[in-house]
C-alpha cells in the first residue's frame, strides 16, 4: 500500500517538475520574443520594401551605366555625409 503511495507521490512530483519547466519555457519564450521585437520589426520592414528596392536598384543600375561618373561623385558626397553624421553623433554628449 505505502508503494502504491509513494508512487503517486513521484508521479504528483513529476507532473509538477513539467508544469514548472512548461512555465520557465514560457517566461523564455517571451523575454526572447521582447528582446528580438526590434530585429524583427526591421525585417518585415525590409521584406515590405523588397518590390521597392528591386525597382530601385535596377534603375541605378541603368542610370550608372548610362553616367558612372555621376554615381562615383554621388557615392563619395554620401560616403562623405556618413562619415560627418557619425563624428557629429560621437562628439556629442549622449543623452
Amino acid at each position: 500500500m505505502s508503494s502504491k503511495l509513494e508512487r503517486e507521490a513521484r508521479i504528483h512530483e513529476l507532473l509538477s517538475e513539467v508544469q514548472q519547466q512548461r512555465l520557465d519555457l514560457s517566461a523564455g519564450r517571451r523575454d526572447f520574443l521582447q528582446s528580438t521585437a526590434q530585429y524583427d520589426r526591421g525585417w518585415l520592414t525590409f521584406l515590405s520594401m523588397r518590390r521597392y528596392l528591386a525597382i530601385g536598384s535596377s534603375a541605378l543600375a541603368i542610370w550608372s551605366v548610362r553616367s558612372p561618373n555621376k554615381i562615383m561623385r554621388l557615392l563619395k558626397r554620401g560616403f562623405g555625409v556618413w562619415s560627418t553624421w557619425r563624428m557629429l553623433k560621437s562628439a556629442l554628449p549622449q543623452r
